[in-house]
């Protein structure tokens, strides 16, 4: 018996002042409805968005890194057309094999970076 029954949020950090970049990329050019956070958390910046069954939470860091190997993975229902709005709108991605997960199917998928230098990556199940 697991303990574990969903998943709520995936957190990524941004520097200071980088709210209006998330939201151009997140909600505009991903179309993630943004959520309101909290007064009390909504005081310490950051954006939160929702997505179908799932949230992402902006938080901000002072001393922010980018995360280059963690990253969620999101399920896109067409990758192509994605990758083509992503390209457009200036963010190029990295196309990557067929992954092939044992008892799990086969997803076509790409990696690309948000506005600050985070990791994503965007799978779509082969039929």
């Amino acid at each position: 018996m697991g303990f574990v029954s969903g998943l709520h949020h995936v957190q990524l950090a941004a520097p200071v002042g980088s709210e209006p970049r998330m939201r151009e990329f997140f909600a505009g050019v991903l179309g993630l409805a943004e959520a309101d956070k909290p007064a009390d958390l909504a005081a310490r910046g950051g954006a939160w968005f929702r997505g179908p069954g799932f949230d992402l939470h902006v938080g901000i860091e002072k001393e922010f890194v980018p995360a280059r190997k963690a990253h969620p993975a999101l399920l896109v229902d067409d990758l192509d057309a994605l990758a083509a709005r992503l390209a457009k709108a200036g963010h190029p991605v990295q196309r990557d094999n067929l992954l092939v997960i044992p008892g799990g199917g086969e997803y076509a998928h790409f990696y690309v970076n948000d506005p600050v230098g985070n990791r994503l990556e965007f799978l779509q199940r082969v039929a």
